[in-house]
């Protein structure tokens, strides 16, 4: 059985609709080791900069694009299990993008799909995949 890193979700702006905080809500309760934080919308230079000052040391930057890499569920278990820092920090931009500054200093670009998603949808989907790959990891129910 692989390891499941501590993990921090930063996101772009607050989740307006019900069902996705409810949705949340119970992905969330299932990850203890995630936490997440939500920065004020702005420009993606300053979202950029704010995001890039939380990082500490053995910190590994995953941030959400869409040039980033796809992987199917098992992958990307696989990938967080395999990780070679146990504290990794997702990041979800706004609705205008990622800085350069923010795409170049991340470790891995991630893309949940070709297809383009509400940002409170990606939100939920990226921690439903979260949970997904800590029960692949675990040899759980949950994905079969």
């Amino acid at each position: 059985m692989q390891s499941f890193p501590k993990l921090k979700l930063i996101a772009v702006g607050k989740v307006k609709k019900s069902w996705i905080r409810s949705g949340l809500d119970v992905y969330s309760g299932r990850l203890p080791e995630l936490s997440i934080t939500e920065i004020k919308d702005s420009t993606p230079e300053k979202e950029g900069d704010q995001v890039l000052s939380m990082l500490r040391g053995e910190d590994r930057l995953i941030a959400l694009s869409e040039e980033g890499k796809t992987f199917t569920s098992v992958k990307f278990a696989n990938f967080l299990g395999t990780a070679p820092s146990n504290r990794l920090i997702l990041f979800i931009g706004s609705a205008s993008g990622l800085s350069p500054q923010v795409k170049q200093q991340a470790h891995s670009l991630l893309s949940l799909s070709p297809m383009t998603f509400p940002h409170e949808l990606a939100r939920l989907m990226l921690v439903e995949q979260l949970y997904r790959a800590k029960t692949i990891l675990q040899n759980g129910n949950y994905h079969k």
